[in-house]
């Protein structure tokens, strides 16, 4: 599907209803398959999340994740550690393709069951779970934070609870303070000292209620809009002002762009001021997920911007850095990158009526989008936003006043 874009009154106005966060639905059903008694509420309603969900209801030998790398991650440590279980985890072709090595090296060190039935160190895996008995590992601290949160998910239900010890610079901090906040809000103990991080087991909790947090992510493509448009309110809910997700940093970093958040009861709602733009210097390592978007929204107020820590987003759905550059530089723009950053030189004009590749990207899409603002665009196969934000073109057309 062809998706194509044109709005030139550059007014934004709008209520959404944002469904779950992706980070906290993946981490709670991982948590629910070890408590049952565990009742959620505002799950998101993305790919990823679904095909978790499925795999972890079905009882199948053969389980297919197709492009959901959260869910590959988390089900491998989750599969590696139920005693009698026998699966081969497998994926699409990207995600047959994307590395998974780091994560399975750590889970053999602890005595884990796992083959590579084709090529080393990429998924499909054969795992036969068993129960883990040793009960501390090493992995390196700037690794994807999924992977530590995977054995940080698996830790409680192990019969000694688990101690890891990350090695090195530790990035993406906010992902596993979320994933060690969740596993508090259930009552089971955890402590982070220096580089150890120790969870300690878990048979039972208590009956439980977690309404899921909406997607700071999701919610960062109406901050973009917000910051290309020449006026914009924008009410999005359902919001925490103290968030668990490291995205929520969008509150702090679009007031470069001039868009204020106002945070009512459960909503969040976005007002653009005036100000004066100026270039953008950042380092990412804790919320990378956020540089599709930033990169795109510098280059739409034509601004230069330096954004670094930028390492994890070669083993995303694409390598987002070459991706980036690729479309940008089809639009217009001036940008060079390393393999952990993006150089973006100020621009005066955009192309119109380009063609955005997405290369089975969702946050491709969805970042570029807001573009329309300023140019005619088209993105090419749109419908790949389903794999985190099932209605984001119904909700994103819903906001553009004509």
């Amino acid at each position: 599907m062809i998706k194509e874009l044109a709005h030139h009154s550059g007014s934004i106005v709008g209520n959404i209803n944002v469904s779950g966060s992706k980070s906290e639905s993946n981490r709670l059903l991982i948590l629910k398959s070890l408590y049952p008694n565990l009742q959620l509420t505002n799950l998101s309603n993305s790919d990823d999340s679904k095909y978790l969900k499925k795999a972890l209801e079905e009882d199948k030998s053969v389980v297919d994740i197709s492009h959901a790398g959260t869910a590959m991650r988390f089900l491998t440590a989750y599969f590696a550690s139920e005693e009698g279980k026998e699966v081969v985890l497998t994926g699409s072709e990207r995600m047959q393709n994307r590395p998974i090595s780091i994560l399975v090296d750590a889970l053999r060190s602890l005595g884990a069951e796992i083959s590579y039935v084709k090529k080393e160190g990429y998924p499909p895996l054969k795992i036969k779970g068993k129960q883990i008995q040793k009960k501390r590992v090493t992995i390196h601290g700037n690794v994807s934070s999924q992977y530590i949160s995977a054995l940080l998910l698996m830790a409680p239900g192990l019969k000694e609870g688990l101690e890891i010890e990350l090695l090195g610079k530790i990035t993406s901090v906010p992902y596993i303070n979320m994933t060690l906040a969740l596993l508090n809000d259930l009552g089971i103990k955890s402590r982070w000292e220096g580089q150890v991080i120790r969870v300690e087991p878990q048979k039972n909790i208590a009956d439980t209620s977690v309404t899921v947090e909406s997607d700071w992510s999701s919610a960062s493509y109406f901050y973009s809009l917000a910051a290309l448009s020449q006026e914009a309110k924008i009410t999005l809910r359902a919001y925490k002002k103290n968030s668990l997700q490291g995205d929520s940093s969008l509150v702090e970093i679009y007031k470069h762009f001039g868009v204020e958040t106002l945070f009512g009861d459960d909503t969040i709602s976005l007002v653009k001021n005036e100000i004066r733009l100026k270039p953008l210097t950042l380092d990412l390592a804790n919320c990378p997920d956020l540089a599709q978007t930033i990169a795109v929204t510098c280059f739409g107020l034509g601004i230069a911007c330096d954004l670094s820590g930028l390492h994890t987003l070669k083993i995303k759905e694409t390598d987002r850095l070459v991706a980036l550059q690729t479309e940008l530089q089809k639009l217009g723009a001036k940008i060079s990158i390393t393999d952990k950053s993006l150089h973006l030189e100020k621009n005066a004009v955009i192309n119109k009526n380009v063609s955005v590749d997405t290369y089975d990207d969702h946050r491709m899409a969805m970042a570029f989008a807001p573009l329309c603002l300023k140019v005619p665009i088209m993105i090419n196969d749109a419908e790949v936003v389903t794999k985190s934000y099932t209605d984001f073109w119904r909700d994103f057309e819903s906001v553009l006043i004509s």
